[in-house]
């Protein structure tokens, strides 16, 4: 008994197969644009249509402000831009008239520049009307106020009846675009390489982000962008991922766990990270054969969820030690209790041959 005793341990195969290898990180969903809805003109909030929460269309009308004062100013520009028009077809007719007296030698060249002049002079102010008739008419449609982009709206900051003016900074409502929608998140400098290499390739590489507990995936998108410099502070690169929320599982400003994959590795032997022991010049396991451990070294290569390849040093099925490893040494006997994940594998190697 004691340490001669056979060690309690728990042992696991290796296994071939695929190996997705991920970085994990934490990150904020960030809307692609958001908007605060405010007034290009004053008056009196005259009507407010819209329903806080609710999802717009951009276009959709959102408010209006009383028109009256609005219309009166164009109807004012307009009826000017009509008065000059009519001085400048007048002015534009005893300048024909003019014309074909000076052909005659009738009329002195001096009234013939001015008209000239005064029809020029005429067009200037036509032009001049004209802007002011646009911009009365711009102002006009101002007073219908509607959504810039297409998203869900916000809590409403003014009601209807109060007066608004273009300078205020509050603002009606906010707009936020939810579809689609960005989720920000940093990757370690370490990782920046791979994450390069990985982005070279023709396939768009694939993020899940996952909720709170990693148990469930709200959504599945593509990586779209690279920041420009790793922050110094930090030592991370801020990269961002795009995905089309048509569900909205994904809410402004929320925290969720992400999982960027990189590649997949095939035809891999993979075993579980806490059987992995680190000297210091080599990683090893302890690897089960005929009832005892035995050290192996092994050359590691990618690790994700748990799980990391073994390059070298392994073969598929061979039993490595999970738990039990502080009173394990080289050659020590090892007992595998009934259930173990590779009890029935030992047992087999431990049962005598069949008779002939």
């Amino acid at each position: 008994m004691g340490w001669d005793a056979p060690a309690v341990v728990r042992v696991e195969p290796a296994e071939l197969g695929q190996l997705d290898v991920r970085i994990k990180s934490i990150g904020t969903v960030t809307p692609l644009n958001t908007v605060m809805v405010q007034s290009r003109v004053s008056g009196v909030l005259d009507k407010v249509v819209f329903e806080e929460g609710a999802r717009v269309e951009q276009g959709d009308l959102l408010a209006e402000i009383d028109p009256s004062s609005y219309r009166a100013q164009l109807d004012q520009a307009e009826g000017q831009l009509q008065q000059d028009i009519a001085k400048l077809e007048n002015a534009r007719a005893d300048l024909a008239l003019y014309e074909q007296l000076w052909e005659q030698d009738s009329i002195a060249r001096q009234k013939l520049s001015a008209q000239r002049a005064l029809v020029q002079e005429l067009l200037g102010t036509v032009r001049a009307d004209q802007a002011r008739v646009d911009d009365a008419r711009l102002q006009l449609s101002w007073t219908r106020i509607t959504a810039p982009l297409s998203g869900r709206l916000g809590l409403r900051k003014v009601d209807q009846g109060n007066l608004v003016t273009g300078s205020e900074a509050e603002g009606l409502v906010s707009i936020t675009q939810t579809q689609p929608i960005a989720v920000n998140f940093t990757v370690p400098e370490v990782d920046v390489p791979a994450l390069r290499e990985a982005r070279r390739g023709e396939a768009a590489l694939k993020v899940e982000v996952l909720d709170r507990t990693e148990q469930r995936v709200l959504a599945t998108g593509e990586l779209t962008t690279l920041d420009n410099q790793i922050d110094t502070s930090t030592g991370t690169l801020r990269v961002r991922a795009q995905f089309a929320n048509d569900d909205e599982a994904l809410f402004p400003n929320q925290f969720v766990n992400v999982h960027l994959r990189l590649k997949t590795l095939d035809a891999v032997v993979t075993i579980p990270s806490d059987a992995v022991q680190f000297g210091t010049e080599r990683s090893y396991v302890y690897v089960v054969q005929d009832d005892k451990a035995y050290v192996r070294n092994v050359v590691l290569g990618a690790a994700t969820d748990g799980r990391v390849a073994v390059t070298e040093g392994l073969a598929p099925g061979e039993l490595v030690v999970l738990e039990g490893l502080d009173r394990l040494r080289d050659g020590k006997e090892v007992n595998i209790p009934d259930g173990d994940a590779g009890s029935s594998v030992n047992a087999e190697r431990r049962s005598p041959p069949p008779a002939n």
